[in-house]
């Protein structure tokens, strides 16, 4: 391990022979990251290995411990959230530092992954000299120790002195369990902030997240005549709740689909003469036969747009085309708000120049806008209303939510460095 850290670090010493444009104050941080590399990646290894998937809340607030020992060791206060017991999640890790100058940040990530405790459990392990595996590496403790490595750089050099950042790692952000409830606190703390940087997966070295997608849900039910078989499509019959359901899903499809930004998915589809559906676990049982027109059926999806402009055309759209029934039939549509969009502002677009001339700076190239279709929603949405905002500057790797979710070890100490540099550069 030694020797791949030393090999990875030595690799991108070229890049800063190149960098002109950096002070001595900015070299000496990237040469403190390369000195503390291994330990970082001890870090990322010890916190990786402990399950915390959002409903394991014992895995969940062990991983908020350890960061709180290490926070606590470069003179930041900590403190972990509580939620209400009904939410069934374990709260949120906060770590803060109060000053006078330069912006004030706001840092944003989240110690839970989507693998929960049931599932097969895969730790932190190193497949060659640029990957490694294991649960949750860019998704996104990689992006939560990429941030504690560049402030502790900082901290050294006495460089977070009289600065105002807070750090906010959400424990429910892969399954949050009331939005209302459980982003309440972050929302009113990242407002006493001038800048939001949130550390999700990387999508790519040049790269940076100017706008999100926001995500809803929706809930579609549908009732129908039950009745024998023979007289589907009749008059006195009718078509039943499941031909119901599937007419509305293929008008959806025909005409909403292709809009840009704009996504809905049916995720469950559920129908018979008889169902049952649990909104908790999500589990559900049908009791039907093949001789029985279906009585009732139930639809659950997802709605990922860009804007609330977009949301609402795409909802009174699906409103409209459920209202249209078929014979015998009736259908009812609901929509539940989940995270809001984060969309590409000036502010937003100002900051990405701003990390594209640092990466100039670093002799690592340019850095662009990314597409904001190809990103799921994030946290950094409920805060991007009222502030400037970035993200996307965490962990590169490949297969998020997935086995064999991976983490680019050759990128990784770069990112560490630019993104240490670009916080010391707004903290200036």
């Amino acid at each position: 391990m030694k020797k791949i850290t030393l090999l990875l670090v030595l690799g991108f010493l070229p890049l800063f022979t190149f960098a002109q444009q950096l002070s001595k104050e900015e070299k000496k941080l990237t040469e403190l990251i390369d000195t503390h590399y291994a330990s970082t990646i001890d870090l990322l290894k010890e916190v990786v290995n402990i399950n915390s998937g959002s409903l394991n809340k014992e895995g969940v607030r062990e991983v908020g411990r350890i960061f709180e020992r290490e926070f606590q060791k470069i003179g930041f206060e900590t403190e972990w959230i509580e939620l209400p017991s009904e939410l069934n999640r374990a709260g949120h890790f906060v770590a803060t530092r109060k000053g006078t100058k330069g912006k004030k940040l706001f840092l944003i990530g989240h110690v839970d992954t989507v693998f929960e405790k049931d599932m097969p459990f895969s730790p932190y392990t190193v497949l060659n000299d640029t990957t490694a595996t294991g649960q949750g590496l860019n998704d996104m403790k990689g992006g939560d120790v990429l941030i504690f490595a560049g402030l502790k750089a900082m901290h050294e050099l006495g460089l977070l002195e009289d600065r105002t950042i807070t750090v906010y790692f959400t424990g429910d952000e892969e399954s949050a369990g009331n939005p209302t409830i459980s982003r309440q606190d972050f929302i009113e703390r990242a407002k006493l902030h001038d800048i939001a940087l949130a550390y999700e997966t990387a999508a790519g070295f040049g790269t940076v997240t100017v706008a999100r997608r926001g995500a809803s849900g929706w809930t579609l039910k549908t009732s129908g005549r039950q009745a024998h078989s023979s007289g589907v499509f009749s008059q006195g019959s009718g078509f039943g709740a499941i031909y119901e359901a599937s007419r509305i899903l293929t008008e959806f499809r025909e005409q909403l689909a292709g809009e840009k930004y704009l996504t809905f998915n049916p995720g469950q589809f559920i129908g018979g003469s008889d169902i049952k559906y649990d909104e908790i676990s999500g589990k559900g049982e049908a009791l039907g036969k093949t001789n029985i027109i279906a009585r009732e059926a139930i639809v659950t999806g997802d709605l990922r747009f860009l804007g609330e402009a977009q949301k609402e055309s795409a909802r009174a759209k699906m409103r409209e085309i459920v209202d249209k029934n078929l014979n015998q039939t009736d259908a009812e549509i609901s929509f539940k708000d989940g995270i809001p969009s984060m969309s590409p502002t000036e502010g937003n677009l100002a900051l990405a120049k701003q990390l594209n001339d640092l990466s100039i700076d670093m002799g690592y190239g340019e850095v662009k806008p990314g597409d904001p279709g190809s990103r799921g929603a994030g946290d950094i949405s409920y805060v991007a209303d009222f502030m400037d905002c970035l993200d996307g500057l965490g962990a590169s790797g490949r297969g998020a939510h997935a086995p064999g979710e991976t983490i680019n070890l050759k990128e990784y100490p770069a990112l560490i460095k630019r993104s240490t540099l670009f916080i010391y550069r707004l903290t200036r």
